[in-house]
């Protein structure tokens, strides 16, 4: 899978301060991460799964999750409204297309909100993989989308709350927390002690907060999941075409 062999970048970013001393450069995680997205879109591009359309109805999904964004912010709590047009996006149009828009989106928001700085890679990577386990989901998906498909979304919505703030907090924590006694970052600590120790410092810190990201998730699905999965169904059928040859005499 294309977005798999992408995401071996993204691994990489967030396992950098375990298997060496120091902290990775800012400068160079940007680059990977960025490098990574780009790939991608090139990948698609010339395999024809990136096409015109696509790529408007991506820039089109980008923009309105910064205009959200710069509007809300956050929302309430660590509930932020561009997570739903991003999931559905990936339910409906695959793996690769819900990793290009989470990671486009989160992108656009920053710039639109001044939110760039050191955690901008991470956040970009952290919601492309939003999109992508949607994508993933969204292979179990009906060929006429109804509940089951909006109870599948919402259990994604669920577990990528959690997961997106999850993936920041192993930033954070390795980051700021490096070193520190307690429930810090320790270089070199064995597995089990080192888990023992983030599953502390993520209960203390952010637990709560990316609780109201996950059910925020769930409500906006619940409430709104069906006629935008429905749409987007029916933007890729249209989207969608074969070349017959023509077998006249």
């Amino acid at each position: 899978m294309k977005v798999a062999l992408v995401s071996v970048a993204g691994l990489a970013v967030f396992a950098w301060p375990f298997v060496t001393p120091d902290a990775p450069p800012q400068a160079v995680v940007l680059a990977i991460a960025l490098g990574a997205v780009a790939v991608l879109a090139f990948i698609e591009v010339a395999t024809r799964g990136l096409d015109s359309r696509r790529f408007a109805l991506l820039a089109i999904i980008a923009a309105i999750d910064a205009a959200l964004r710069l509007v809300l912010v956050t929302g309430v709590g660590g509930f932020s409204p561009i997570f739903f047009l991003i999931l559905v996006a990936g339910y409906a149009f695959g793996p690769s297309f819900g990793f290009l828009c989470g990671a486009t989106s989160l992108l656009a928001s920053a710039v639109a909100t001044g939110g760039i700085g050191p955690w901008l890679p991470y956040q970009v990577i952290a919601c492309g993989w939003v999109g992508m386990v949607a994508g993933i989901a969204g292979s179990w998906r009906s060929s006429a989308p109804g509940i089951r498909d909006v109870a599948i979304l919402a259990c994604v919505g669920v577990i990528t709350g959690f997961a997106f703030g999850a993936l920041l907090d192993v930033w954070d924590w390795t980051t700021f927390y490096r070193g520190t006694p307690a429930f810090g970052f320790i270089p070199g600590e064995p597995p089990l002690d080192m888990f023992g120790r983030f599953g502390h410092f993520y209960v203390a810190t952010s637990l709560v907060y990316d609780s109201f990201r996950a059910v925020g998730n769930v409500v906006v699905v619940l409430v709104l999941g069906a006629p935008m999965i429905a749409g987007l169904m029916r933007l890729r059928t249209r989207f969608t075409f074969t070349v017959a040859r023509d077998t006249a005499a």
